[in-house]
C-alpha cells in the first residue's frame, strides 16, 4: 500500500493508506474527511474540557455579563435546572462569564477529561511518528467515547445552544476554523497540484511501496512551499557531525605540533618490531 504523509503548510497532520489505483477525487474525500474529523474532535475536547470546569453555556443572551446586570435585565437561564450533571453541581464561576458555573462534581469530571486525554491521543500528530495510519473508523472511535462521556455526566443532555451538543449536531459554527471542505480542497505533491479525474498512479507510477508527502490546500491559496530537501532530523545529524568535527580540530591546534611523535602511530617501525617479537618491552629490574 502507498503511505500518504498529509501536511498543511509546514506541519504534519497525519498519515493515510492507500492505493496506487485510488481516484483523486477519492483520496481527496478521505483526507477531508480525517482532517476536517480531527479538528472536530479538538475542538469538542476544548469545550469538554471547559464544561468540566464551568458547566453548561449560558444562552447567547446571557454570555459576558455580569450577576448585576442579567438582574437588571430581567435574563433568566431556562436550561439551568434541566441540565445537571449527575451527582450534583458544584459551583465554579466562570470568570469568562460564558458558562454557568454549574461544574461536574470531581469523579464526574475525571470521567470527562479521562475521556478526552483518550480522544486526543487517538487522532495526535504523534502518530505520525509512531508510524500510525488514521482513517475515518479512528476518528469515529474518537467521537463516539465522548458523546458517550457527556451523556453519563449531563444524562438530561445539553442546551441546544452549547457547542458540545452543537458539534455533536454537526450544527456548529465553522467560520474561523482551519476547516476545508471538500469541494474546496487542493491536493499537492511535487510543486504540483494532482488533479481530480485522474489516478494516484498517474503522478508516481504503480510502485505499492512509495511513501510520499502531500500537501492540502485550500482554492486560491496558491501552490504550497516544497518540502526540504533533508529532513529536520538529518539537518540535526549534519550540525552534531559538524560540531564534532570543529572541536577535534580545534584539540588539533591546541595540542603541540610534534606530539603525535609519541603516539604508537606514528612509529615508523612499528610493524617489523612487531613481528620480531620487539614489542611491550620493558627495561630495568623486575
Amino acid at each position: 500500500m502507498v503511505q500518504l504523509h498529509v501536511k498543511r503548510g509546514d506541519e504534519s497532520q497525519f498519515l493515510l493508506s492507500t492505493s496506487v489505483d485510488s481516484p483523486l477525487e477519492t483520496l481527496i474525500q478521505q483526507i477531508t474527511a480525517i482532517y476536517n474529523g480531527r479538528l472536530k474532535v479538538e475542538r469538542i475536547c476544548a469545550e469538554i474540557q471547559e464544561l468540566a470546569d464551568h458547566g453548561v453555556t449560558l444562552p447567547p443572551n446571557m454570555q459576558g455579563l455580569t450577576e448585576e446586570q442579567i438582574v437588571e435585565l430581567k435574563l433568566k437561564d431556562e436550561w439551568e435546572e434541566k441540565c445537571v450533571p449527575s451527582s450534583g453541581p458544584v459551583f465554579k464561576v466562570d470568570e469568562m462569564g460564558r458558562r454557568n458555573g454549574h461544574a461536574p462534581n470531581d469523579k464526574m469530571k475525571q470521567v470527562l477529561l479521562r475521556t478526552v486525554e483518550d480522544a486526543k491521543a487517538l487522532i495526535s500528530k504523534k502518530q505520525v511518528q509512531a508510524n500510525v495510519c488514521l482513517t475515518a473508523e479512528t476518528v469515529k472511535e474518537a467521537l463516539d467515547p465522548l458523546r458517550g462521556a457527556v451523556m453519563i455526566v449531563y444524562p438530561m443532555g445539553l442546551p441546544p445552544h452549547d457547542p458540545i451538543r452543537m458539534e455533536f449536531e454537526n450544527q456548529e459554527d465553522l467560520s474561523g476554523t482551519q476547516v476545508i471542505t471538500e469541494d474546496e480542497c487542493q491536493l499537492w505533491w511535487a510543486g504540483k497540484e494532482m488533479q481530480r479525474g485522474k489516478k494516484l498512479q498517474d503522478y508516481i507510477g504503480k510502485n505499492e511501496k512509495t511513501k510520499l508527502v502531500v500537501k492540502i490546500q485550500k482554492k486560491g491559496q496558491g501552490q504550497p512551499a516544497r518540502e526540504p530537501l533533508i529532513t529536520e532530523e538529518q539537518q540535526k545529524q549534519m550540525m552534531m557531525h559538524q560540531y564534532r568535527r570543529q572541536e577535534e580540530l580545534k584539540k588539533l591546534e591546541e595540542a603541540d605540533d610534534d606530539s603525535y611523535l609519541d603516539s604508537q602511530w606514528s612509529d615508523r617501525q612499528a610493524l617489523r618490531k612487531q613481528f620480531q617479537g620487539l614489542t611491550n618491552i620493558k627495561w630495568g629490574p623486575r
